[in-house]
């Protein structure tokens, strides 16, 4: 409704008061842009700073464009250029993902249309025109309502689980299970959300990156809150367990608060307080215990306290990140994630993220990357084609091949003949329209508004194909008013859109046909071997053997290869042929990817509880045979996924180097010192977070079979299965 207003009036000015059918033309194809094409959603300040972006950057465009014109390979340069930018722009930044296809317009429409310098003022004319009506209706014609956002789910999910944290405190069976479930549907709606989100949320101003890593660090607590641990043998600090549990639900309530708008302060100082407790509490208390007698009971002993550790560790960062989704100072953290983050120096963080993330993507393994070349080398084509051909209305094959490139070449394909069905229908029902109304403008401008509400309305409610339908009655009415030139006029559009259809088909044929299927299974590779890294050298910096730098590093390329299995699975769930497999099953080895980079996370933090203390290496030595073997069986999961061969089983867990870890604890506890102590527990909960690992092992390992490929079989036995 709001184009169909707007689009008429501003064409109306164009045509009837500044009379130049250049204006008139840069306004109906603006008005366009601004109204259909882009749609940004948010808070109305941000909405109206994207607006203003896209029409300083459409303004810059239409001068550049202009200047190009005149010479084909000059255009189809500029447009290879300005096209890859454009698209690849929108991985740092989500606005710019959604305003993409207007920019590309703003550019395309100049270049297509060879004119002298001195068109330049009459094309601004327009572009500015209808930029200007564009910002004013988005904004005050019935400015966009605020709809459920992933703020408001996570704010949801972080209630849920604060629920679920008294609950357990409380000790309440009934109460657990309710809470435990309704925990679940609030986490797995807030990951539905996520995952449906077409754009990755890590825009420039930090916010919504930190709520895509509020997402993974939800998910990350329930997998501890939601399984409760069984009564220890012997009490250890029940206490200041309890008390930790009531802070984490604190923070997590107050993180809620800050989503919704709310005022909440997580009281981080009441957590880390309990935190510390809960480790002087064990370092005391287990020396004091009567005999344990034998290592299992000694895990038995220290579950608790290390669940409860691991549940507050998390609820901590999830209200560092809650924070920073909502722009606050947030308190320093050892996390390197979310430490020194201030409104001071976030402009600074925000322009190395986008920079990070630039560099991140900038792979032939990024489905950004690859659609970027894709689209930016049919764009290409599509000009030069356009302008050595020389035909009346070039533009338009470079919109039919923007129109129709999708990411693999079955998708183009049918996007092509549901656009040329459109296109033709389009015809046959324009051309007897103008027939019949002849030059009659009172007519053609009475019936403009109508056509534009259904170009504007039909892609979404109806089809793609209807979208183009009423589109080229569209261009009918617009060109006829401009200049009359009758029903050819759709078969011209015909002739163009068909070759920049032809373009598109081919262009999908030669770059990476397949789309993004393949390029998800290499990804899933690539990030659980980067992830498997981060996760040796987490442990090995812990036992004292890992350089710093080493870690960082590995640190560095498990995120970049999560982010890129993250933005290779939206492509793939956006792809018509997305439902060939089992996609809870893909969605399951995508979250598994994110849980093992999580995990090292969690250890590099174990590693600043006992820094310094370097008297429990020895014993720290004889976890190296485990990690390394979880390496290797997280590395040769993703090789399964890439060659379809057979799932491997879960590795053998090395017995000899888990009873000398608990045997060198069991001396250290039995010697007293608290700083031995606590650099054992650190040992001890890390072999734990091993032992998770290991038991997610056979989980993935039958999504895995499951997933694609009906030839996977799932090796190992029932009992390794079970566990």
């Amino acid at each position: 409704m709001r184009a169909a207003i707007v689009l008429p009036a501003v064409f109306a000015i164009a045509d009837k008061v500044l009379q130049d059918p250049q204006a008139a033309l840069f306004a109906s194809f603006g008005s366009f842009a601004m109204l259909v094409f882009a749609d940004f959603a948010g808070p109305p300040r941000s909405r109206f700073t994207a607006y203003l972006a896209l029409a300083g950057t459409g303004t810059v465009l239409v001068v550049l464009g202009t200047l190009c014109s005149q010479n084909a390979l000059l255009a189809a340069v500029a447009m290879a250029v300005v096209g890859f930018v454009i698209l690849f722009s929108g991985v740092v930044n989500g606005y710019l993902a959604a305003g993409a296809t207007a920019a590309i317009l703003a550019f395309v429409l100049p270049t297509t249309i060879p004119a002298p310098l001195s068109a330049i003022p009459s094309r601004l004319e327009g572009w500015v025109l209808a930029a200007g009506a564009g910002i004013c209706a988005q904004m005050l014609l019935w400015p966009a309502q605020q709809r459920a956002t992933l703020r408001n789910d996570a704010a949801r999910a972080c209630t849920a689980l604060a629920d679920l944290a008294d609950a357990q405190v409380a000790g309440y069976a009934t109460s657990v299970a309710a809470c435990t479930r309704t925990a679940h549907e609030a986490v797995d709606g807030l990951r539905q959300r996520f995952v449906a989100t077409p754009h990755r949320p890590a825009w420039l101003t930090g916010p919504e990156a930190a709520l895509t890593s509020l997402v993974d660090e939800l998910d990350w607590l329930l997998s501890f809150l939601g399984s409760p641990a069984g009564s220890p043998p012997l009490p250890l600090c029940r206490e200041e367990n309890a008390e930790a549990m009531r802070a984490s639900s604190a923070v997590l309530r107050a993180s809620a608060a800050r989503l919704d708008g709310r005022a909440g302060q997580p009281d981080l100082g009441r957590l880390d307080d309990a935190l510390e407790a809960t480790t002087h509490a064990v370092a005391r208390q287990l020396p004091t215990l009567p005999a344990i007698p034998d290592h299992q009971a000694l895990i038995s002993v220290l579950e608790p306290t290390f669940r409860t550790r691991a549940i507050s560790y998390a609820a901590g960062q999830s209200a560092r990140y809650a924070l920073l989704a909502d722009g606050a100072a947030v308190p320093e953290s050892g996390d390197d994630d979310t430490a020194h983050r201030t409104p001071a120096n976030r402009p600074r963080r925000s322009v190395l993220w986008a920079t990070r993330l630039a560099i991140e993507d900038a792979d032939v393994r990024s489905v950004w990357f690859r659609n970027s070349v894709r689209g930016a080398a049919g764009l290409a084509i599509a000009v030069y084609i356009a302008q050595r051909a020389g035909l009346q209305y070039s533009f338009w094959v470079v919109l039919g091949t923007l129109s129709v490139l999708r990411s693999n070449a079955l998708g183009t394909g049918w996007s092509v003949l549901s656009a040329l069905a459109g296109t033709a229908i389009g015809t046959l029902v324009g051309a007897p329209l103008i027939l019949a109304v002849g030059t009659h403008e009172a007519v053609l401008w009475s019936v403009l508004p109508v056509g534009v509400l259904l170009a504007a309305y039909a892609p979404r409610a109806i089809s793609f194909a209807a979208g183009q339908a009423a589109f080229n009655v569209v261009i009918f009415i617009i060109f006829n008013l401009i200049q009359p030139s009758g029903w050819r006029v759709g078969l011209v559009r015909i002739e163009d859109v068909a070759i920049g259809f032809a373009i598109s088909l081919g262009v999908g044929l030669l770059f990476w046909p397949r789309g993004a299927a393949t390029l998800l299974r290499e990804n899933l590779a690539a990030a659980y071997a980067r992830s498997a890294d981060y996760v040796l050298a987490s442990a090995r910096r812990l036992i004292g053997h890992g350089d710093p730098a080493w870690s960082e590093r590995a640190a560095q390329d498990a995120d970049a290869a999560v982010h890129r299995l993250d933005d290779a699975f939206r492509q793939y769930l956006a792809e018509r042929s997305a439902r060939t497999v089992n996609v809870e099953s893909v969605a399951t080895l995508v979250t598994g990817a994110a849980r093992v980079r999580r995990v090292a996370r969690s250890l590099s933090a174990l590693g600043r509880i006992a820094e310094d203390h370097s008297s429990l290496e020895r014993c720290g030595t004889n976890l190296d045979a485990e990690v390394h073997a979880l390496r290797s069986w997280y590395i040769a999961l993703g090789d399964t996924l890439v060659h379809a061969t057979e799932v491997p089983p879960p590795h053998v867990r090395d017995a000899d180097g888990r009873r000398r870890l608990l045997e060198c604890v069991h001396a250290a506890v039995a010697d007293g010192d608290e700083m031995t102590v606590r650099a054992a527990l650190t040992l001890l909960w890390a072999s734990q977070y091993l032992d998770n690992l290991w038991r997610l092992e056979s989980h993935l390992g039958r999504h895995a079979a499951e997933s694609s490929n009906p030839h996977i079989r799932v090796q190992g036995t029932a009992e390794e299965h079970d566990a």
